[in-house]
């Protein structure tokens, strides 16, 4: 740093350099402050907003079995469809939907968590259900679509297993046989699995 004799040179080194660069501090400052309140009110606008979010969800949700719900939980869905919130609303939904043999609707519930869901395991855990649903309405193709989807491991025992049912019911026995074997080597436990195999054989006796 430059070295000075006397006070009065430090006092007009500080002149020039603050005439020279004075400009930019001011308008760095202002942008860092701004950028700080920019930033402090984004958060709190998102504080503000998932609040908003869990209410709106709680009083949809509450909703549920009542007359008009259908349409209060659809309109929450609608406008809060990129949040948690929503994809949680639309499996309840789709659950209703399939308990009361509607199936269209609890497709539709299943294929908007798949498109808007931000959580992988969350998409992968309505693809599951929708397959279910389809293999239920016989859109076998499209079951066996739904499912080529899903990668995460910890939903490989319940794909193969939704593979064979779909590869039963297309009268693909071998398929269904490797299908099902592959989520037994994965889920050991399961005697519903051990007995869809077993029965393979009587299946493709008929």
């Amino acid at each position: 740093m430059e070295q000075f004799a006397t006070e009065e040179q430090q006092v007009e080194a500080i002149k020039r350099f603050w005439k020279e660069h004075g400009t930019a501090i001011i308008v760095g400052a202002a942008l860092g402050l701004g950028g700080l309140w920019g930033w402090r009110y984004y958060s709190e606008a998102q504080i503000e907003s998932k609040e908003q979010a869990s209410v709106a969800y709680q009083n949809a949700v509450e909703s549920f079995g009542t007359e008009g719900s259908d349409t209060k939980v659809d309109a929450f869905i609608n406008e809060h469809k990129d949040s948690g919130y929503a994809s949680i609303a639309s499996l309840l939904a789709a659950k209703q939907a399939a308990d009361a043999g509607d199936l269209d609707a609890a497709a539709s519930h299943l294929n908007s968590v798949v498109t808007f869901a931000q959580n992988d395991e969350m998409k992968a855990l309505a693809a599951t259900r929708l397959a279910r649903v389809q293999i239920e309405m016989n859109q076998l193709d499209a079951a066996l679509s739904t499912l080529s989807n899903v990668t995460i491991d910890a939903f490989a025992a319940e794909v193969s297993e939704l593979k064979g049912d779909v590869y039963q019911k297309q009268n693909k026995f071998d398929d269904a046989r490797l299908a099902y074997s592959n989520a037994l080597e994965k889920n050991t436990n399961n005697p519903l699995l051990q007995m869809k195999l077993d029965n393979l054989s009587v299946a493709a006796a008929q």
